[in-house]
């Protein structure tokens, strides 16, 4: 059958490795009834919201030495149901982070991934689709037909409460800690600062980093006082797995907002004023700057991955403009992670030129 699964939810809701725990099962269910079936999990952003590389990343999971251009993604789409059908398997493709192929290819790229079997009439149903995005406002940009197609299937995963929390941190701390080094209390607390976001995954680095504290000190047990040192360096925008997918160019423009936001003191700042501080940026790291079209591009990516927010001027300024701000990171904080980054990026390149 030709399934299609939308699920949704906020950042640390569990959306991934729900996803990715479903897929292991259903492989190994189907291997034990001979059934040739592969769970692909692919992440749009790293793919920069290409279908074409996104497209590439699943036949070469068949057909490695497949040749990286001269396709356009309409004939990779049917290259893909030729190689399954000659190969007489099947695929459950995760799309993990669906903002960005929406924002960079709009409605077009997941109308002909939806509607490829329509297309082979009578021939095997090969390719299922699970669409994992952050909120569904981001649907609105589809049009009424690849909308209609999506939402046969829909699951929304809602944030973790303090007590799911406190769950799942017990897990971890039984597996990973001497026993009574973390207090319920001390726990508790964690869960507690989590709950305003509901990230499972920012309660599971504060109680890592409060534990390296923890170490440091030679403490019995973890307090407090370790926690909240852990909280004023962790924020969950900073964390590696959404960050580390940004090209040099999109860490130059963050760079930008975040100095100009921690220079004005504001809540937000016009999109003219980032861009011009954007192409300061680019002159101290000796780069050329993006044309205005394409740093509008990295804008809608960075506001798809919840790095940033963006919404339309009101009253009080002349015009229509966007307004860029940051969502769950002070602006200091994240100009001196960028500038440390970066530092690092640079001496790698010096050193490799040496």
């Amino acid at each position: 059958m030709n399934q299609r699964v939308l699920i949704t939810g906020s950042i640390g809701t569990g959306k991934t490795v729900m996803s990715q725990r479903f897929g292991l099962d259903l492989m190994k269910t189907a291997r034990s009834r001979k059934i040739n079936l592969r769970y692909i999990h692919v992440n749009c952003r790293e793919c920069r919201g290409s279908l074409f590389m996104i497209l590439k990343r699943v036949i070469t999971e068949f057909t490695p030495e497949f040749p990286q251009r001269g396709f356009s993604s309409e004939e990779l789409i049917q290259i893909l149901m030729d190689i399954l059908d000659d190969k007489d398997a099947y695929v459950i493709l995760a799309l993990d982070e669906l903002e960005s192929l929406i924002r960079a290819e709009g409605s077009a790229a997941l109308y002909n991934l939806t509607r490829i079997q329509e297309n082979r009439l009578g021939a095997a149903m090969r390719l299922s689709l699970i669409c994992i995005l952050r909120e569904p406002e981001y649907l609105q940009d589809l049009d009424p037909s690849t909308l209609s197609t999506l939402q046969q299937n829909f699951i929304q995963l809602e944030r973790y409460s303090s007590n799911q929390l406190e769950a799942i941190l017990k897990d971890r701390i039984e597996l990973a800690f001497k026993e009574a080094a973390v207090p319920q209390d001390t726990a508790k607390f964690i869960c507690d600062l989590a709950a305003a976001s509901g990230d499972a995954r920012y309660a599971i680095e504060l109680l890592w980093r409060a534990g390296k504290y923890a170490d440091a000190e030679n403490s019995r047990e973890m307090t407090a006082e370790h926690i909240r040192r852990a909280a004023g360096t962790v924020y969950p925008t900073l964390r590696g797995e959404y960050v580390q997918t940004l090209s040099l160019h999109e860490k130059f423009l963050l760079l930008a907002i975040s100095r100009l936001l921690e220079r004005s003191n504001a809540a937000y700042i016009s999109m003219g004023e980032a861009e011009k501080v954007y192409k300061i940026v680019c002159e101290e790291y000796r780069q050329l700057p993006r044309a205005h079209t394409q740093l509008w591009k990295y804008m809608g990516g960075l506001d798809a991955s919840g790095i940033i927010s963006t919404k339309k001027s009101g009253k009080g300024l002349r015009g229509k403009t966007t307004l860029i701000g940051l969502t769950l990171t002070p602006a200091s904080a994240m100009a001196k992670w960028l500038e440390s980054t970066l530092e690092v990026l640079y001496k790698r390149v010096s050193t490799r030129a040496d």
